[in-house]
Order: C-alpha cells, then structure tokens, then sequence
C-alpha cells in the first residue's frame, strides 16, 4: 500500500459530526481490525475506529501488517482466525479472493454498488479509499511547469532526468497515454503485442533520462533535491511533503487510480459483527472524515458533499481532478504482469 506520513493534527472532533446510529447487539464487545499502520492507519483511526467505538460501545483492537497475503493466508489454514477485517490493497483482494480467503460480502447489507467508483466493489471486498499515481514537480524551481503527462515524455520542452517507479505497472499506461491512446482503451492495447511493444518504444525516448525509484518516499527526495524535474509519484507522499515546506505540484491529468479495500478472513468468529463494521467504515460521512487527515479520496459517490472544500483540492477523485483519469486495472496484471516482468527486465538491463 502506498501510503503517506502527514502533519495535520488529528483532532478527535469528528466524533460530534459523524452518524451515531442505533448499537447493534452482538456477543462481544470488541472487533479486530488489521491495517497497514503510520499515517494511513491513523487517519481510520480518528475516522472511523474511534467514532465507531463512540457508537456502538464496541472496542475496535488494531493489529498492523505489511500488506502481505501470507499472513491473512497462514491464519485461515490454521482454522484460527483471530482477526475480524482486514484492509488490502487492490492485487491481495484478487488473488484472496481467486484463494477463497475471504468471506463473500453480503452487499445488501452494505449499500448500492453503484453509488461506489468504478473498480471499488468485489465479490469479496468493499472499496475504502481511492489514491493515484500522478506526475508531479517543484514549483519552486520550475515555473512553468508540465500540465499534461505527454510533458513527461517532452525531453525538448522539459529538459532533465525524470523519476519514474521502478515497475512496469504504471509506466506503461502512461506511455500509451502519452502516445494519444485513449483512457478507455489502454489496456485493451496493451492486451495486444503491438500495444505493449508501443509502451515501450515511448519508454525508450526517455530511458536515457529516467531516475528510477522503488520506495515511496524516494520520489518527492528526488524533487527536493533537483536531481529530476519532474517524478511520477503517490499522491499522499507529494501532499506530506508540500506539508513539511516544498512547493510541490501535481499534474491530476492522466493520474491512476487504485484503491483498497475491507475484506472479511475465512473463518472469522462473528461475520455479522464484521459486516457491521464494514458497513459503517463506509457510510458516506465516515468516509469523508477520513480525507480530514489524509488526501485520500471516498470511494463512494455520494461521500463527496460531506468532503470539506479546502480538502477536496488535494484529493485525487475531486471533479476537477478527474479530468482524465485512468483506473488501475489490477486483474490485466494479474493476468498478464509476469510476462511484462520479464520483459521489463530485459528493457532495464539494455
């Protein structure tokens, strides 16, 4: 999960605002809920796992992990499930659910998976928050900056290395965006050889000038420091930094979105009481709590009135920042990601 540290103080005042409905009644008093920690977890916790403990009377235990499905996996075989939900991110909820380790959502339980976003609803998981892979710069040090992700790919315009995640996920999208494939047809192309032979020849008219980064926080570091002019980049890492003091701007043109998601372990010990808790981390106002502490947008439509205006502009799914926005199709790469692996390789050590 790419998840940013932010500054903001976490004021617990939320509490006053969100809906307090009626406590439902189940046979214990706590739930176990398990995320990715820092910042992120933080946020649901002001957000969500305080307000619902404020409500229902029910305490909500936090466990953290890395994100790694061997964990989820290890407690289901072992016929010991010990946590209740769990938070993923959008490649675990696939192959989870592809593995039968998730409890199947019952939806009418949830809400209309209409009013969610496209990709945030599963068979077996419940879209939370929306972030994007995004072209950002220093204002600071480049006045008139890129406005268009074609800019990534305009070494006359824009001379200087660039920083681009160390992964083919991502990169190839935005070479086909780049090159004038339509959104809705990327990865209809890059299902094709011509396609991803495509990607790649437009990766290649920069390769001479890319900084790759593996680490999240790598790429607002190389825009501190000027060593590129420009960076793909997490949306959250680039609003932390521009909270610590840089002059930091994002291109929302041509961003990617991905999402995570709640899910229920096989074998959890009250699935009612799990589904409960699902049920209001996604009610529209909970959900627009969480964008209070972190610029991560709701996956629901009807969550946009409740966003406050000043922390709308930061969020990735705001109107005026889904200009052109791409969804991350993580089931193309499921499919197809090993293959463009192995080929990515190759092109790197060329």
């Amino acid at each position: 999960m790419k998840h940013a540290n932010t500054r903001r103080a976490l004021a617990v005042t939320v509490l006053g605002v969100l809906p307090l409905a009626a406590a439902p009644v189940f046979a214990q008093d706590s739930i176990s809920v398990m995320s990715f920690g820092g910042a992120y977890q933080q946020a649901e916790r002001k957000a969500v796992f305080e307000t619902y403990a404020a409500t229902t009377g029910i305490a909500v235990n936090e466990q953290e992990y890395g994100g790694e499905i061997a964990k989820i996996a290890a407690m289901v075989e072992s016929g010991n499930t010990t946590i209740d939900v769990v938070d993923v991110d959008a490649p675990t909820l696939l192959q989870g659910c592809d593995e039968g380790i998730f409890e199947v959502i019952d939806w009418d339980q949830i809400g209309p998976q209409d009013d969610w976003l496209e990709g945030t609803t599963s068979e077996c998981g419940v879209g939370t928050i929306v972030y994007s892979t995004a072209l950002a710069y220093n204002a600071a040090t480049l006045e008139n900056g890129p406005t268009v992700i074609a800019d990534l790919f305009d070494t006359d315009k824009f001379p200087g290395k660039r920083g681009l995640w160390k992964n083919p996920a991502t990169n190839l999208e935005f070479a086909l965006l780049a090159d004038g494939v339509p959104a809705d047809q990327v990865y209809e192309d890059l299902a094709t050889p011509e396609g991803v032979d495509r990607a790649f020849a437009k990766l290649d008219t920069i390769k001479d000038s890319i900084v790759w980064w593996e680490a999240g926080a790598q790429a607002p570091q190389l825009l501190a420091s000027g060593e590129v002019v420009m960076t793909t980049a997490w949306n959250g890492r680039i609003y932390n930094a521009n909270n610590e003091g840089q002059n930091f701007k994002i291109v929302w043109d041509n961003q990617i979105l991905d999402s995570n998601y709640w899910v229920i372990p096989k074998g959890a010990k009250n699935s009612e009481a799990s589904m409960a808790f699902i049920k209001y981390a996604v009610e529209p106002e909970v959900l627009a709590g969480i964008t209070k502490y972190i610029p991560y947008g709701p996956v629901r439509k009807s969550a946009a009135p409740f966003v406050a205006p000043e922390d709308a502009a930061n969020l990735p799914t705001s109107p005026e920042n889904l200009t052109v926005a791409l969804t991350l199709d993580n089931a193309f790469w499921a499919d197809n990601g090993d293959e463009i692996r192995k080929r990515f390789t190759t092109w790197l050590a060329r």
